[in-house]
């Protein structure tokens, strides 16, 4: 097994984002779990990922629509383990609806996590990496990243928008030993997925 390093996972308490929380500690490494609540459920997930893989975990709140709260969670993640060697960017929230009635806050809220955020804590990040000698940094993106899919603007403006970034970031970095990729998956059943059925359905005039 390879030396012990922390990893921070965004929007890590379900879903695709906890399968990849479980599937780093399962490696050995201690782990970061975030969401926007503040609840004993929270809390619960990373204390059962340390009881089953015998590592160490935190959960830290942050709000992924607020540039400060990303920032202040790499911060607190360093803080708490001493170093950030692996960054997740995997937060997203969805919304379905034609472009002409897709509401405006609906529109920023989705930029704002599904992209911004993987903005700052990657620009967090960078300096604690820079210092350690490298870091992998990988952002889950989807395949409407790649092509696009009718009511789903603001997804697949935000999909693609983390390609370009996550391009631009390994262009800046190759240099420092600090890689970023993406990951594209297709359609998982997760909460998320789950949620968007009845828009999807209304959106596309089915019963």
């Amino acid at each position: 097994m390879a030396a012990r390093k922390t990893a921070v996972i965004t929007g890590s308490t379900s879903g695709i984002g906890l399968a990849i929380a479980q599937a780093l500690a399962a490696e050995g490494h201690n782990v970061v779990v975030n969401s926007f609540s503040d609840t004993e459920a929270d809390h619960a997930v990373a204390d059962a990922i340390a009881r089953q893989h015998k590592v160490k975990t935190a959960y830290i709140k942050a709000d992924m629509s607020k540039p400060a709260e990303c920032r202040a969670l790499i911060a607190k993640a360093a803080e708490t383990f001493g170093s950030v060697d692996i960054l997740v960017n995997n937060a997203g929230i969805q919304h379905v609806a034609p472009v002409e009635d897709f509401p405006i806050e609906k529109w920023d809220a989705i930029i704002a996590i599904n992209l911004s955020s993987a903005f700052h804590t990657i620009a967090a990040a960078i300096p604690l990496m820079k210092e350690a000698g490298g870091g992998r940094i990988v952002n889950i993106a989807s395949a409407h990243g790649l092509v696009a899919s009718p009511f789903k603007s603001a997804y697949v403006s935000a999909k693609h928008g983390i390609m370009g970034l996550t391009k631009t970031v390994a262009l800046e970095l190759a240099r420092e030993k600090i890689t970023c990729n993406a990951i594209c998956p297709g359609y998982v059943l997760t909460p998320l997925v789950e949620a968007q059925i009845p828009d999807q359905m209304k959106a596309h005039q089915m019963d």
